[in-house]
């Protein structure tokens, strides 16, 4: 039997893994099945990012340096433009991106381009893992038809199942190895295949009764952050306009120890996720008659905290008798959650356009992006010193990056808009307005 013999592979230690896609959800999962002591091979059609894995080079904040240098050394982890090496492989983990379109549809090319070229080789006994997010039915849609049109027997030739990436960038406690995996197997024969590979990796597996259930199990996830962001964004809009700390309703409602869970209101939500998941959602039932309001809502609300923050900065420049046009303004931090070098979606990148379409002069410091390109602009991030701030009107602080001194910033530029609550600990400052 075709699985046992994958199974047996699982055990001798002959077993060979691919990850197609080595980004930020990829290139950790190669690093966790090479360190498991599996022999992988990683396969990305971006040749930069091949030729610097094979030097031991690492490029995402995720991934230890040394560990991903000393598993390329000890000829655990190649990478490949080349799909044929799917001919060799027991087992293929795509991580491609799946973007929106200016539509608003489901942008899943990357997955159809994948599954093209594994299906180009493709053999009896290999396992297809889809991680990348999408709308629910993709897997069975998309997938298994096009392995059983080439007579793979899907369940006995070949086995497919999808598991949600739930990857965090920055996360310190929660990482590859230790984040519970979601596993869903178009057949029972399938799952078994994908627990089997998978749990040689990862710590903890939770099965669910399809691909389908599977796949919104990580739009549950971020639909329900969306929403709750949502919230507390419509929050701190009327809070502003009742006069209240929207800050301190917070930190006191979280005081209970049943009931509540706290989320933060921000200039917008950014990132590969968030931003986009709960769309997926909403696309997918809108194509069976159905609404999803509270979706279309929460994106309503978050999609315009950018034009709001932009607004309030300018009532705060006006407070001083200054307007926007003609001002110096300093966007402190592009990336779209602190302590990371991902601007994807970021609503700083918003703006930084609007604050520029009003006349400012504006430029962004972050520590862990150099350079970032907005709409409309390609900037860099310029130096963050007292003697620099003071040249500025007013700071925007976007992104809550920890290593940034926040009490220098406020100590120096005559005005600073703080939509993180990142300045929380210098207590009232008449210059500091916060969202």
């Amino acid at each position: 039997m075709i699985l046992n013999e994958l199974k047996k592979k699982a055990q001798d230690g002959t077993l060979r893994v691919g990850v197609v896609g080595l980004g930020y959800v990829g290139l950790p999962l190669a690093v966790q099945f090479a360190a498991k002591g599996i022999h992988v091979t990683g396969i990305d059609i971006t040749k930069d990012k091949v030729d610097r894995i094979n030097r031991g080079e690492n490029y995402i904040l995720d991934v230890n340096n040394d560990e991903l240098a000393a598993l390329v050394k000890a000829k655990k982890l190649e990478a490949t433009t080349d799909y044929s090496v799917i001919r060799d492989l027991d087992a293929i983990s795509i991580c491609v991106p799946t973007p929106l379109r200016k539509t608003g549809d489901p942008d899943i090319s990357y997955i159809i381009a994948a599954r093209d070229e594994i299906l180009k080789y493709a053999h009896p006994g290999l396992l297809i893992v889809l991680e990348s997010t999408t709308y629910p039915g993709t897997t069975d849609e998309l997938m298994v038809p096009a392995f059983e049109e080439i007579g793979l027997k899907v369940g006995q030739d070949v086995f497919i199942a999808f598991s949600p990436e739930r990857v965090d960038p920055g996360n310190e406690k929660y990482g590859t190895f230790n984040t519970p995996k979601v596993m869903g197997g178009t057949t029972p024969a399938c799952l078994e295949a994908a627990q089997t590979i998978y749990g040689m990796a990862i710590e903890s597996i939770v099965h669910v009764s399809s691909t389908q259930a599977a796949e919104l199990v990580k739009l549950l996830e971020n639909t329900f952050r969306s929403i709750n962001i949502g919230l507390v964004n419509e929050l701190a809009i009327m809070c502003e306009i009742l006069g209240v700390d929207v800050w301190e309703v917070i930190r006191a409602a979280s005081t209970k120890p049943f009931g509540f869970m706290p989320f933060y209101p921000g200039p917008g939500l950014g990132g590969h996720c968030i931003p986009i998941d709960p769309i997926y959602l909403s696309w997918k039932l809108k194509t069976l008659k159905y609404r999803a309001r509270f979706i279309e809502l929460a994106d309503d609300i978050n999609t315009k905290m950018p034009d709001y923050v932009t607004q309030r900065v300018a009532d705060a420049l006006n407070e001083q008798g200054k307007a926007v046009k003609g001002c110096k303004a300093l966007v402190m931090g592009v990336a779209y959650k602190r302590d990371i070098d991902d601007s994807r979606e970021s609503p700083s990148l918003d703006i930084i356009e609007l604050l520029m379409k009003r006349g400012a002069t504006v430029d962004y410091h972050d520590p862990f992006i150099a350079q970032v390109a907005t709409a409309n602009h390609l900037m860099k991030s310029v130096p963050f010193n007292a003697a620099a701030v003071k040249k500025y009107d007013v700071a925007v602080i976007c992104t809550d990056h920890k290593a940034i001194d926040y009490k220098m910033l406020a100590d120096n530029c005559p005005l600073v808009f703080d939509a993180r609550n990142a300045t929380v600990a210098l207590g009232k400052r008449h210059n500091v307005v916060r969202l």
